[in-house]
């Protein structure tokens, strides 16, 4: 192994994303467009909400066998919620609209796996975007 793959904890000697690498991977964040960085931070919010609801697969796309953390849900989806309900107006309709299905996706699914559902309202992110049944 080379002293760079070392360096960058890649087995396989790969140093595209080490400390030095400036190509084409490397972005400065004062050029993205804030659409892109809400999306993002969106997307990660979904999946890490879905896996703590058991909606997670392994690398074999087989049901994870990681337990649910509802506790850890609540917080996710109540930060999506937020996110996307006060950025839905700059995202447009072709965003929005998918970040929304995706949140809807996720309290549903919250509600399901809850061996005591909240009221209809009282569910994670539901006071900002209203009852989801």
């Amino acid at each position: 192994m080379s002293d760079d793959a070392a360096a960058t904890g890649d087995p396989n000697g790969d140093t595209r994303f080490g400390p030095d690498y400036e190509g084409d991977y490397v972005r400065d964040i004062g050029e993205v467009p804030a659409v892109e960085v809400i999306n993002t931070v969106a997307v990660h919010l979904l999946s890490a909400a879905a896996v703590q609801c058991g909606l997670g697969v392994d690398d074999a796309g087989n049901p994870s066998t990681t337990p649910t953390d509802l506790d850890e849900a609540r917080k996710l989806i109540d930060a999506l919620a937020g996110l996307v309900t006060a950025s839905a107006p700059y995202l447009g309709d072709h965003h929005a609209r998918a970040l929304r299905d995706g949140l809807r996706s996720v309290q549903l699914a919250f509600r399901e796996a809850s061996p005591y559902p909240d009221p209809i309202g009282k569910g994670p992110g539901e006071k900002w975007t209203g009852p989801v049944n």
